[in-house]
């Protein structure tokens, strides 16, 4: 990541950064990294995970907030081993909701605020989920434009129905071919990542410079997190191969949106 240039990164995945706040600080430190927070799945709809999940977010906040997080990115998933999606009654979504009101209030404990997260294989996959939670809560949103269009909610049309509630971006750019047999449940998540499906930026069906451009233009001034999915199971890639290539390219295609977009503003 400091090769590349990036300045900042989430926590990830489990044990690939340390579980210590203090180590995770030094860390991010030695490789001039800011920490913003992460993905943190939980269980809102179902009130006998409750205690569950809130201790969950207890340690999630403690751990990011004691290393300088800021942003708890919070997933309604179904269970905690990411059991398939459900359909759930208005009672379980308004459960759902006072549950967001109690993260919050944990998170910002540790300094931190909260960015629902969309995403495939989830409680929050399709238009109807996200206009649930939208409806019932006045949470914070991380646009995912890559889950989004998976799930069927157009990037450009959330912009227009939720740009006030977006409080973090994640760009993620995906071939929806590839995509439809993991939404369909006949492929894992992992499976389709495997196969390609979350793809480099301006390679997939995402229409990240309109997204891109549209965002500067409202004035969003948070971070954008460039998420390029990678299934590594064949041992450690050789210098100069593996995610890095696709970052890369993914990259530069970012800062010619930038470019462009930084030109169209001085013409005007």
């Amino acid at each position: 990541m400091q090769e590349l240039g990036l300045a900042a990164t989430e926590l990830g995945s489990d044990g690939y950064l340390p579980s210590d706040p203090c180590e995770l600080r030094e860390v991010c430190a030695r490789y001039d990294l800011e920490m913003i927070g992460g993905f943190v799945p939980v269980v809102l709809h179902d009130p006998a995970q409750r205690d569950a999940s809130l201790a969950a977010a207890e340690r999630a906040a403690a751990l990011m907030g004691g290393a300088g997080g800021h942003l708890f990115i919070t997933s309604m998933v179904t269970s905690f081993d990411w059991a398939p999606r459900l359909e759930i009654d208005a009672a379980a979504w308004d459960h759902a909701a006072a549950m967001l009101d109690e993260i919050e209030e944990i998170v910002a404990a540790h300094g931190m605020s909260q960015a629902i997260h969309p995403h495939l294989g989830t409680m929050i996959e399709r238009p109807s989920d996200v206009k649930n939670v939208l409806e019932r809560s006045q949470v914070g949103w991380t646009f995912d434009m890559g889950h989004l269009m998976i799930g069927g909610y157009d990037p450009v049309e959330f912009l227009a129905d939720a740009r006030d509630r977006i409080a973090h971006v994640h760009l993620k750019d995906v071939r929806l071919d590839l995509a439809a047999p993991v939404l369909r449940g006949e492929q894992s998540i992992m499976q389709g990542v495997q196969n390609g499906m979350f793809c480099p930026m301006g390679d997939g069906d995402v229409p990240v410079a309109e997204v891109v451009t549209e965002l500067e233009r409202s004035g969003y001034d948070g971070w954008y997190v460039l998420e390029q999915d990678a299934a590594i199971s064949d041992g450690e890639p050789a210098p100069g191969e593996g995610p890095k290539v696709d970052v890369l390219r993914s990259i530069e295609y970012l800062r010619a949106i930038n470019a462009e977009f930084t030109a169209g503003q001085k013409a005007s």
